[in-house]
């Protein structure tokens, strides 16, 4: 049987904090000053400074063996309560690699932040116009060259990148269909209902037919798929690229001598006009889906529906309707991918670049639906 042998650890004294014998009022620490010394006596440390007899105040530290960070914080901690009471510290009999090490731990009080500048209304009137303009700016910049992108590569189709032409197709459009159909269900429903009881009063609810296809193939039908392409494609147009820009990925295709217009908005751009006016048609088939549903409750046939839809909708509201859905689908698409390029640097840039892509998309539908609703108006369209 073999007997293992023991090794004699000597035990390392501990911390202590004790009366000076030569200062009235001091404190000697000695032994080691690491993480367990410095907790052992911390609280004794504390109410020495709360309980001083005199406003000076000695801290000996001729018998400490050994500190590190943590009695490192202990010297600062008393140094600060000192000057917080007004009492005066002297620090006595510092060996040299204690002085070595407390050199390195300096009391810098953080910088308090600075109070805010408040700007007056004129002021602050005047900023928001001024980034208005530079928007704007950049909004008619933007438009120049993605239009001249735009013409080079409609001349010379083959340099669009027609795979990721496809691919964005495929996210924009086919993708989109289960909720342009939801949307589009729900709103020929609930229009159909909702305007079919106060006519229902005056026996005028089969003309229920004739306002929703004129509503929705004329306006509602392309207003509602723009502000879904908006929310969805929009947006992750903006973030695709703006995610590319935060990366750098945008710096190192001009580096490479390749246009980023052409090279991430125009398939994007041609994507997104290809297959809005799909959506448009989508969206008002299962809209008067949803309005043959509630015409057909009231007691009356579908071929009646059918009929008074067909003779109140004329070719010209039907083309009309399109011709908004193709403006709204460049100016959508064109706000993503103009809010991408110009994303900032840091974590919410593409966040804010997002937001602000669809925020202006659908300032921009609603200002050029406007604009087409005078124009059709003035031409008798």
């Amino acid at each position: 049987m073999t007997e293992k042998s023991t090794e004699t650890v000597t035990e390392r004294p501990a911390a202590c904090f004790l009366p000076s014998t030569r200062v009235r009022g001091g404190r000697v620490i000695s032994g080691r000053l690491d993480a367990t010394g410095t907790a052992l006596i911390w609280q004794a440390a504390t109410d020495w400074i709360h309980t001083a007899p005199i406003p000076q105040l000695t801290l000996d530290l001729s018998e400490l063996s050994y500190l590190d960070g943590s009695g490192a914080a202990l010297i600062m901690h008393i140094k600060r309560l000192c000057a917080e009471k007004n009492l005066e510290l002297s620090i006595e009999n510092v060996p040299a690699h204690v002085q070595k090490l407390l050199t390195l731990f300096t009391e810098e009080e953080t910088p308090k932040e600075s109070p805010r500048e408040k700007k007056g209304f004129i002021e602050s009137l005047g900023h928001k116009g001024r980034k208005i303009l530079n928007d704007s700016a950049e909004q008619v910049a933007f438009i120049g060259e993605s239009s001249r992108a735009l013409l080079h590569a409609l001349r010379q189709p083959h340099v669009i990148r027609w795979k990721d032409y496809w691919a964005v197709c495929e996210s924009a459009g086919v993708n989109a269909l289960p909720i342009i159909a939801l949307i589009g269900f729900l709103m020929g429903l609930i229009m159909s209902f909702q305007s079919a009881v106060p006519m229902r009063r005056f026996g005028a609810d089969i003309y229920v037919a004739n306002l929703l296809g004129l509503s929705m193939l004329r306006e509602l039908g392309p207003l509602v798929t723009a502000i879904l392409l908006a929310g969805r494609s929009g947006s992750a147009f903006a973030a695709e690229i703006g995610t590319m820009k935060v990366n750098e990925e945008v710096a190192a295709l001009q580096t490479m001598g390749l246009d980023p217009l052409r090279f991430l908005m125009i398939p994007r751009v041609l994507a997104a006009l290809t297959v809005t006016p799909f959506l448009t048609i989508f969206f008002n088939f299962f809209a008067l889906i949803g309005g043959a549903l509630v015409v057909t409750g009231f007691g009356y046939t579908l071929s009646t529906y059918v009929s008074h839809v067909l003779m109140n909708v004329t070719i010209g509201d039907f083309t009309g309707g399109l011709f908004k859905a193709l403006v709204f689908s460049i100016l959508v698409a064109g706000v993503g991918c103009q809010r991408g390029l110009t994303t900032g640097s840091g974590a919410s840039a593409v966040g804010s670049s997002t937001t602000s892509s669809v925020v202006s998309g659908l300032i921009l539908i609603a200002v050029s639906d406007g604009i087409m609703a005078t124009v059709f108006f003035a031409l008798g369209i």
